[in-house]
């Protein structure tokens, strides 16, 4: 199960389970995500690797997010180039109240445009 956002849907995330901490979302790039240069806003990846990293966190019973981003770092490596995105996040140490995880984002092309890292604050700790 996956958390189901609006923001989500509007970029027409497709989301696979890999395995229990580790997801797959893939973003079909569209003409408006580019920036003046041609290649994917940093604003658009970076929200990629976001919704990426919260989702290798199950929804809670009635599919709401269960952590919420406290801290998050993107490393650009290479221009966002193509029709395809797809961030590949796991979970790097869970606690009781943070989880650390990390993201890496590549093209169709299989290039790593960016990295990522994340912690999350789980919400329903509090």
């Amino acid at each position: 199960m996956f958390i189901k956002q609006a923001f989500d849907q509007f970029l027409e995330l497709e989301y696979e389970r890999v395995d229990q901490k580790t997801v797959k979302v893939s973003l079909p790039v569209k003409s408006m995500y580019r920036n003046s240069l041609g290649v994917v806003h940093g604003g658009i990846i970076s929200s990629l690797a976001d919704v990426a990293m919260c989702n290798t966190i199950e929804p809670n019973e009635n599919n709401q997010q269960k952590v919420v981003t406290v801290d998050l770092n993107v490393s650009f490596l290479k221009g966002g180039k193509g029709d395809l995105l797809v961030a590949h996040a796991q979970v790097v140490k869970e606690g009781r109240t943070l989880t650390h995880t990390e993201c890496q984002v590549f093209n169709d092309q299989k290039e790593m445009v960016a990295k990522a890292s994340a912690v999350l604050f789980n919400v329903e700790g509090t």
